[in-house]
């Protein structure tokens, strides 16, 4: 009976997230706002179907009590989290609101199929996070004092991957976290948002070669901690983001090539000094080679994909438990596997989809700040989506990120949903930009306008001035002051 239940959900669930993935490129065609209203309830529909399925299939294969628990525990958190963005926020970005529920919904289901406790503390620190930022989006909408602490934000990153430097636990290879009373820190998630407003402050102030010198300086500090610190995956994210930032400020292309030929010299160099870097680059190039050491991951990641085929084997069928980290680093993996290739394709069209939205806010912002922010947060997260996904399905060696959202960490999720409400904050800035715009326009135009009888009566004021100004000439007086201030008042 399991077995059928299964085989028919994983059907319904492909069908459902493909229906979502269409809306989600097709409502960017639509300037209807009925229509579009239409198409955001539409997804939300699938969005809870998906939902129900999985989670009928989770009970159906534990029996336990505490799954239906929690799926009522997470419908009212994704109820909240629609509360606030559409009655609190209502010029909210509604596809943004969707694309996040929907990827956390999907890291729920996968997390609560490999281990439930791993489920439950990302659901707790989801919630916290979307508590803490509830104001979030406000703030960042009214504090125009954002711009002014430049370097506070350059300090407090830099100090935070110090600490990590010297206290940091070890974890494959790197030091990436630390502990205090039990709870553990990732800074670098933190440090990313901090670094985006660092940059756009300081290109925000001027662009000349000076300012560009000091700000790659700062940004070097930061990269080159992380790379003491053997973080080569954030490190990656801090070097692209800042490139393409530096070039949507300047313009200037040399800047961009330059920079990425920079970054190329300095991958080749970080395989030569790391080990762990060496033993990666190897397991991509061909993990087959040794794949009971070095190359473990990745094969037996491309044996899950492989297996799950186009539509996967459905929940409790397949074997993700067997693939390393397999609900962190590798968990689009576990994903694809029991999913289906179908439903991991859409799930890259979800993030895609979410990366243009940033990219279309950072285009349409008039204030080169929050043009920045929006661009350099956009690029934090399509980094990273691509650096995950990469590694997993060996087209670049294994970073070691989360998949935002989607994957096992506290300090990721709870700064990705950090990142999306400053995004709404921007994007409700815009429309704000748009509502004054457009009362600009409609604003009736108080200037005088000239009538053919107004006409005629400058040419016979003309002919007068012309007249009194030979006079003068004729008599030697020039101008009194009256006379000058006559001249003044006709001209105004």
């Amino acid at each position: 009976m399991l077995h059928l239940i299964t085989e028919s959900s994983k059907y319904v669930m492909i069908l459902l997230f493909m229906i979502y993935t269409y809306y989600s490129f097709a409502v960017l065609r639509i300037t209807n706002g009925t229509r579009r209203r239409r198409i955001y309830k539409s997804q939300t529909t699938c969005m809870f179907l998906i939902h129900l399925d999985a989670f009928i299939v989770l009970f159906a294969a534990q029996k336990e009590i505490k799954i239906l628990i929690f799926y009522a525990a997470q419908v009212a958190f994704i109820l909240f989290l629609f509360l606030i963005y559409r009655v609190i926020y209502k010029k909210a970005a509604r596809l943004v609101v969707n694309h996040m529920c929907m990827l956390m919904i999907i890291g729920f289901i996968i997390l609560t199929r490999l281990d439930f406790d791993s489920a439950l503390k990302q659901f707790e620190i989801a919630v916290l996070a979307s508590v803490v930022t509830i104001f979030v989006p406000l703030l960042v909408r009214k504090l125009k004092f954002l711009r002014k602490f430049t370097w506070a934000y350059c300090a407090i990153g830099i100090l935070a991957l110090g600490v990590v430097l010297v206290l940091g636990q070890m974890s494959g290879g790197a030091y990436l976290s630390f502990t205090i009373a039990g709870i553990t820190f990732q800074p670098s998630e933190f440090v990313k948002i901090l670094f985006v407003f660092y940059v756009a402050c300081m290109f925000n102030q001027s662009t000349d070669f000076k300012q560009v010198c000091i700000t790659t300086a700062a940004a070097a500090v930061h990269v080159l901690i992380l790379v003491v610190s053997t973080d080569l995956g954030a490190a990656l994210i801090f070097f692209v983001t800042y490139i393409i930032m530096l070039y949507a400020a300047t313009k200037k292309p040399g800047y961009f090539f330059g920079g990425m030929g920079v970054g190329c010299l300095a991958a080749v160099a970080a395989a030569k000094l790391f080990s762990h870097v060496r033993v990666r680059v190897s397991a991509w190039l061909d993990p087959f080679a040794n794949i009971s050491g070095s190359g473990w991951q990745v094969a037996q990641s491309l044996f899950a994909i492989g297996t799950g085929g186009w539509f996967g084997l459905g929940l409790y069928q397949g074997l993700p438990e067997k693939i390393p980290v397999g609900s962190s680093d590798f968990v689009f993996a576990a994903i694809v596997e029991e999913m289906g290739e179908i439903f991991g394709i859409c799930i890259i069209l979800v993030c895609l989809s979410c990366f243009l939205m940033f990219l279309n806010i950072a285009m349409q912002l008039k204030d080169q700040f929050y043009r920045l922010i929006a661009l350099g947060l956009g690029s934090v997260y399509g980094i990273q989506v691509f650096l995950n996904i990469g590694g997993v399905i060996k087209c670049i060696p294994s970073t070691g990120l989360t998949l935002p959202l989607i994957s096992y960490g506290g300090s990721s999720i709870f700064c990705t949903i950090f990142m999306f409400a400053i995004i709404q904050g921007l994007y409700i800035l815009r429309q704000d930009e748009g509502e004054a715009d457009e009362q600009n326009r409609k604003k009736p135009d108080r200037r005088p306008r000239n009538t053919g009888s107004g006409r005629l009566s400058d040419q016979k004021k003309e002919q007068k001035k012309t007249k009194e100004s030979g006079n003068r000439k004729k008599t030697g007086r020039g101008k009194s002051g009256f006379d000058r201030q006559d001249e003044i008042e006709e001209i105004w």
